[in-house]
């Protein structure tokens, strides 16, 4: 296993650790980054020419999954930077000496990237559509002005990877590659949600931003730009795993109530009343049938995308669904903020909100049943089945 298990373990508790805090304040989490990036887990998927584990994307969903269990905001912001080596891994396509430098930026203090995509007027890049936001050609490089929402990580990113259109006479979009902390940028503390407090995705609003040249990722033409979604549903399948961690949080929390919990007309343990088995065994049910769902596809279905997308949304409705009977089968106690499942009830709400959204896969679904339907069709007309009929007088 190229990932250090035990390291991974000690990050986990300390980011389970520092959790509670963390999500109270919303303030950027250091203290569970920081665990991640000395545990060399934020670098796991850097290829091994690049001198890294070169962790596969199962072995980083195995990883996010166990962050989840600590902190699942820490987990996010960490995703994005450990996909985005991933990417790198399988096709080359930063400048090599810039990423060279990100890697050696990286050795010293936690590099963290994360891809600025959504935009007020556009909404998600995952429902079609290209970015307003401008890539001006200037004298050393570009000039970058535009706002994102939704940028996870915000406050602590080292780079954001920003989607932008150019001025040039026939437009290209690409990526540019955005250092945090220069002229121009401006954080909009915008994130206010129910759950996943701390990973600070706010808007950015970008004003004339100078950046090199080679700051630059895959400059293509308009017509190739669109997101595909089924391209990335074994990454969004991975990222699930975050939340696999978030349930698997709260099934140890109820649980651990349960066998804690002695009311004095029982006299032991509700952990052994009937109705409590019974719940635990629903929740386990759903949670332990989600890890193997979301496992086995990412081992043996990655050439399937509709398989990834089905994946990822059963799993998702069922780690939901376990969270909500941990919470209301305990009652008071499970809304109580120091037993932490109302907090995994927060978090665990967003599984299903990262692009594309649930409605975005389910009509990939939809019109995937229709071709396939289509092509039976086709095939049935094309090769008529002969039945014998048996007369009888």
């Amino acid at each position: 296993m190229p990932y250090d298990t035990h390291a991974l373990k000690v990050a986990e508790q300390i980011l389970a650790e520092n959790a509670p805090e963390a999500d109270r304040t919303g303030r950027f989490p250091w203290a569970g980054i920081n665990a991640v990036h000395e545990s060399g887990l934020l670098s796991s998927t850097v290829a091994a020419r690049h001198g890294g584990d070169g962790s596969t994307l199962y072995e980083a969903a195995e990883i996010l999954a166990s962050l989840g269990r600590g902190d699942p905001s820490v987990a996010l912001i960490s995703a994005m930077t450990i996909f985005s080596h991933l990417a790198q891994a399988q096709r080359a396509f930063w400048p090599e000496e810039l990423y060279h430098r990100l890697l050696a930026e990286g050795k010293k203090r936690p590099l963290l990237l994360n891809a600025a995509r959504v935009e007020p007027e556009l909404g998600s890049p995952a429902r079609g559509g290209l970015p307003a936001t401008l890539a001006r050609r200037t004298a050393n490089g570009w000039s970058i002005t535009g706002r994102k929402m939704f940028v996870t990580g915000a406050h602590g990113l080292t780079h954001f990877l920003v989607w932008a259109h150019t001025d040039e006479t026939s437009p290209r979009v690409g990526t540019f590659v955005v250092p945090n902390g220069l002229p121009g940028i401006h954080v909009i503390e915008s994130w206010n949600s129910l759950g996943m407090r701390a990973t600070g995705s706010h808007d950015v609003e970008y004003t004339d931003v100078e950046i090199p040249l080679e700051n630059v990722l895959d400059l293509v033409d308009p017509s190739v730009a669109q997101q595909d979604n089924r391209g990335h549903a074994a990454i969004t399948l991975a990222l699930t795993s975050i939340y696999l961690g978030v349930a698997e949080a709260a099934q140890a929390a109820f649980i651990r109530f349960a066998h804690e919990r002695v009311p004095a007309n029982l006299g032991h343990p509700i952990a052994r009343t009937e109705r409590i088995v019974t719940l635990s065994g629903e929740i386990d049910l759903l949670i332990s049938g989600a890890r193997e769902i979301i496992f086995d596809a990412l081992r043996t279905g990655l050439t399937n995308p509709e398989r990834l997308i089905r994946a990822r949304l059963i799993a998702g409705r069922q780690l939901r669904d376990a969270v909500q009977i941990a919470v209301r089968g305990l009652g008071n106690p499970g809304l109580g903020a120091d037993l932490g499942l109302e907090r995994h009830f927060r978090d665990i709400q967003a599984v299903l909100v990262h692009a594309p959204q649930e409605d975005t896969c389910i009509s990939i679904l939809g019109r995937a049943a229709y071709d396939r339907w289509n092509q039976e069709e086709a095939a049935a007309t094309r090769h008529p089945a002969k039945l014998s009929i048996l007369k009888t007088g």
